[in-house]
């Protein structure tokens, strides 16, 4: 019954990449079923990016169609199984209209209750789970186990269709130093550690050892000038220079990155790069929450209590992390690495 399945997740970038196992472990239930993932058109590279995914939907230009041609879209992809990751009254509408035989949402959601016929009994806001392991509860109703372990999520990401690096940019990757992109910036989706501290993070790094790059988008980039000027003889500036693909592309080829609780950090997690994630110890922001997942991920989070910070961006518990705290964590799970790779 379950041969085309879509997986609807409308939201941002690390959401996304946290949602990719479904798609994972739908594959490992239904070996021959086809997966669609609709999401965002800013989205898309990391969902092209998973080889779980058979075909990208793009609802910015699905939503812009009118209700006949909305469902004539979904019937002609032969629908028959769509997973509400993230809640969306519009198309929950469209596609019990379409008729789309099962459809799986949370009881916890009104709306899903009118215009889904799975609900799963699933709270995130007071949850203890990962965002990861709530997503895959979703899909219980279609055999999937009722807990994964975090380890397990590891190898569900599929992160393998990464587009070629542009000769551009892969000549700034050296071959005998290691590559460490810094990532400053959250465009507001998560508390930021803040440029004194990555200032001191670039002061350590800065040896004969480490090549150190600076990513974000081109209004990023602007927000860090003075930052970015002070540590030009130490940093590279990549700031609104690629485009997501090649964002991906490159953070394939480093060899670490370090960033608060963003999306880039989860790319990073799931390309089983050194991930270092800086957090707040605040619910819902948790790293219980949303730490990054992968081989080599790790976060650092000061143990106490932050309601203080809880109606501003500017934390100072993540910001008494230390740059000798994300420092020290880089290069121990950088000379791990080095031992594990001499002892093979």
């Amino acid at each position: 019954m379950h041969k085309n399945i879509l997986i609807s997740r409308t939201d941002g970038i690390g959401d996304v990449v946290l949602s990719l196992p479904l798609a994972g472990t739908l594959k490992k239930l239904f070996p021959e079923c086809v997966i669609f993932f609709m999401g965002r058109t800013y989205t898309q590279a990391v969902i092209e990016s998973s080889k779980y995914v058979t075909e990208f939907i793009n609802y910015d230009i699905l939503e812009k169609k009118n209700t006949t041609e909305q469902i004539e879209f979904l019937q002609n992809k032969k629908i028959d199984t769509v997973i509400h990751v993230f809640p969306n009254l519009k198309f929950a509408k469209i596609a019990k209209k379409a008729k789309i035989a099962t459809r799986i949402g949370t009881f916890h959601r009104f709306h899903n209750i009118l215009y889904s016929n799975k609900l799963i009994n699933l709270g995130r806001k007071k949850s203890n789970l990962h965002e990861a392991q709530l997503n895959l509860k979703l899909i219980t109703c279609l055999g999937a186990k009722a807990q994964f372990e975090l380890s397990e999520i590891i190898n569900l990401y599929g992160f393998e269709n990464i587009e070629p690096l542009q000769p551009e940019f892969k000549k700034l990757i050296s071959t005998d130093k290691f590559n460490v992109i810094l990532h400053p910036k959250s465009k507001g989706s998560a508390r930021e550690w803040g440029l004194d501290n990555f200032s001191n993070l670039v002061d350590l790094l800065a040896d004969d050892n480490n090549v150190i790059f600076i990513t974000g988008t081109k209004e990023e980039g602007i927000l860090l000038e003075n930052f970015l000027i002070e540590k030009s003889n130490k940093v590279i500036d990549l700031t609104g220079k690629m485009n997501l693909k090649q964002l991906i592309s490159f953070i394939a080829h480093s060899d670490a990155l370090v960033a608060a609780s963003t999306g880039t950090l989860h790319i990073a997690a799931a390309l089983n790069k050194i991930a270092i994630g800086i957090f707040a110890p605040m619910r819902p922001i948790f790293p219980q929450r949303w730490a990054p997942i992968g081989a080599n991920a790790q976060f650092i989070v000061k143990e106490k209590k932050c309601s203080e910070c809880k109606k501003t961006q500017n934390c100072h518990c993540i910001r008494e992390i230390t740059a000798f705290d994300v420092f020290n964590k880089i290069i121990n799970k950088k000379s791990q690495l080095f031992t594990n790779i001499n002892i093979q």
